[in-house]
């Protein structure tokens, strides 16, 4: 089981570096670690379990942020409807986004990330997600709102982007233009 100790921190390299694409069909060991991640952001949101974990509870994790650098994400996020997105993916991408922007209005946190850094994070209101599920395959999402803003978060880890890097550092709460202001 994953806990604290296996996410790496801010300021190690995998976190900046471009992930590899993993191979289909996945690999059994590839299987264990993305069904690790997914375990590890469950059990996150399980109040029980993370007390007794020490888990700091998260929406999403990639596979760079405990030291696997691989395209692989977990998101277990629900809607504002209540309706739950839970998928663990190999070689996610969006394949297509809005013009029209989101963001979360209390601003967003990173498991890697120990502070909190205040400030708006433009993202795509809307988007299509392609990626392959753990059996190899093909699983296409059209997303918006929280689960848009979650998925965009993690696909960034795969690309060596911190959240952070997409605040504006001269004005972090500077509107954001055509954007939607999400409530957690």
């Amino acid at each position: 089981m994953l806990t604290m100790e296996d996410i790496i921190r801010d300021g190690h390299p995998t976190l900046r570096k471009t992930a590899e694409e993993v191979p289909m069909p996945p690999s059994e060991e590839d299987k264990k670690t993305l069904l690790d991640i997914m375990e590890y952001v469950q059990n996150s949101q399980n109040a029980e379990i993370a007390a007794q974990y020490g888990l700091r509870p998260g929406i999403g994790l990639a596979a760079p942020q405990i030291n696997v650098s691989k395209r692989m994400i977990a998101v277990h996020v629900y809607d504002n409807k209540g309706v739950l997105y839970s998928y663990a993916l190999f070689n996610p991408k969006i394949a297509s986004h809005s013009v029209e922007r989101s963001y979360l209005l209390s601003g967003e946190g990173c498991l890697s990330v120990d502070e909190v850094i205040e400030g708006y994070v433009p993202r795509f209101a809307r988007v299509t997600v392609k990626g392959y599920n753990l059996e190899g395959k093909e699983v296409k999402l059209r997303l918006k709102g929280l689960p848009a803003i979650c998925f965009q978060h993690e696909i960034d880890h795969l690309n060596g982007i911190m959240f952070y890097d997409l605040i504006d550092k001269n004005d972090p709460y500077k509107p954001i233009e055509n954007a939607i202001a999400i409530e957690r």
